[in-house]
């Protein structure tokens, strides 16, 4: 086998191979073993048909078809590993020479990762947000806590916003009841919004027994989009009760015994949360850093089939929601409708593909390597927050053949720690901040965790190639490649 590779952009390369005839023997082998099983010619067995007698019953030019189908994707494996091309998409193949019993030549187009030229990773730094927990964020959690607490007690007034009332809905389409539409005995939290549009105007000030119709769109079902009439009965109304902020409060709603002490612990939970806060944001603004320091070009055939998948899978889940994309966007409170919906998701995808080949290519010039304990701690963290055992989670991803594409987001992972660990970060004020206090625990992997890394990474037999993104920690966003 010859193979030549020819650039065509940052991004994208040619192959051009061509392969001895004697090369396509184990080709040939299983093409006519296949057929063979296939045919049924008088005067033969079964699976002893001559090459010859198959040539001339099927016809030479199917069998030559075949051949090739049966050797282009190993040939142009080999030539890819031979020619150390880190292919990121299935390629277009053209066949442009093949003379039976001489030569088969064809070329190959594919998308590659870049070769990337890295700024300088020695002398990074980063500024995140103080720590500050204000007094008003303690009232807010503390507040939180009494909600919990809260009590309803039943009223003789019109009902007002924080109320909770008992409803009867009733929805009419061209004057006919619909049955998804209307319901009895619903409890509902008057102002909070969340069920549909109307509802809270229609509610407020309504007493027990009083009606009031309103219209509204239906946001799913087969008439999802169209305006229904609804009317809402109260048939009670309760106000809510927050309990005194006091000792005896903090004593029941926690395991201290005063308030003080109480508003001290919440003080320090809202520490620690901001300190990893800091983490994160030291994370995503490394990140982002290294992203407008660097050149990244960016396959825009990946980009679209990224594009394609996602809106193809959002699709799907409106359908089972009974929604169209006006009704989601509506629910959802976007603007500017689809286009810029799609502009916003194309801004995420590009960002993503980017962060995965800087990421490969910084793991590269350092030679960050995994090995079965950074295996076992991501299989123990990512089974328990899926909650599933380690076992399971491994064998979702060898029967997803998911294994490469995970050492990879582990492989990313694992360089943007390091980086990170060498990067000044400082807050606001000019301190300097503590990276033992950022660094996420590992998880200590017991003997399942380690069996089923041991098992992944046997599976991944060492391949590491640019895939699904391992940077949802580093970009909250991924792409596949």
């Amino acid at each position: 086998m010859k193979s030549t590779i020819e650039n065509l952009g940052p991004t994208r390369v040619r192959l051009a191979i061509e392969v001895p005839w004697s090369d396509l023997d184990h080709a040939f082998g299983e093409v006519y073993k296949e057929l063979r099983n296939q045919v049924r010619i008088p005067g033969f067995r079964p699976g002893k048909v001559p090459n010859r007698v198959i040539d001339q019953r099927v016809g030479r030019p199917v069998v030559l078809e075949q051949v090739v189908q049966h050797a282009v994707p190993e040939v142009y494996s080999e030539a890819v590993r031979e020619n150390q091309v880190r292919v990121i998409a299935q390629p277009e193949v053209e066949v442009t020479r093949l003379e039976d019993g001489e030569l088969l030549a064809f070329t190959a187009e594919v998308d590659v990762a870049p070769t990337l030229e890295l700024p300088a990773l020695d002398s990074l730094a980063v500024t995140v947000d103080d720590v500050e927990v204000t007094d008003e964020e303690i009232e807010q959690q503390i507040s939180v806590m009494r909600e919990r607490f809260a009590t309803l007690t039943g009223v003789e007034r019109a009902a007002e916003d924080g109320d909770y009332v008992s409803i009867d809905l009733e929805a009419t389409l061209d004057g006919e009841v619909l049955e998804d539409g209307s319901t009895t005995g619903m409890s509902y939290e008057v102002g909070a919004g969340n069920l549909m549009n109307g509802l809270d105007e229609a509610v407020r000030g309504l007493s027990t027994d009083e009606s009031a119709t309103f219209t509204t769109p239906l946001l799913n079902g087969p008439d999802a989009g169209k305006e229904a009439e609804v009317t809402v009965t109260v048939r009670s109304v309760k106000a809510k009760e927050l309990p005194e902020l006091d000792d005896e409060f903090a004593s029941i709603a926690s395991e201290f015994d005063t308030l003080a002490e109480l508003q001290d612990d919440v003080r320090t939970r809202l520490s620690r949360t901001k300190v990893l806060q800091q983490g994160a944001q030291a994370r995503d603004k490394l990140v982002e850093h290294l992203i407008e320091s660097t050149e990244v070009p960016v396959p825009e055939k990946l980009v679209e089939q990224e594009l394609t998948f996602r809106a193809q899978s959002m699709e799907r889940e409106l359908l089972q929601a009974g929604m169209d994309w006006d009704a989601y966007f509506s629910a959802a409170g976007i603007e500017g409708g689809r286009e810029a919906y799609d502009a916003e998701m194309r801004e995420n995808v590009e960002k993503a593909v980017k962060t995965q080949f800087l990421l490969d290519s910084i793991a590269d010039s350092r030679e960050v390597t995994v090995d079965n304990e950074d295996l076992s701690a991501q299989i123990m963290a990512q089974a328990q927050r899926n909650r599933v055992s380690p076992e399971q989670y491994a064998q979702q991803l060898q029967q997803g053949n998911n294994i490469a594409e995970f050492v990879a987001d582990v492989r990313r992972t694992k360089a943007l720690a390091q980086l990170l660990e060498q990067t000044t970060i400082t807050d606001a004020s000019g301190n300097t901040v503590d990276l033992e206090a950022l660094r996420p625990k590992t998880v200590s992997a017991d003997e399942a965790g380690a069996e089923a890394a041991d098992e992944a990474a046997d599976t991944a037999d060492g391949s590491v190639t640019p895939a699904e993104a391992g940077v949802d920690d580093a970009e909250g966003s991924t792409a596949k490649a």
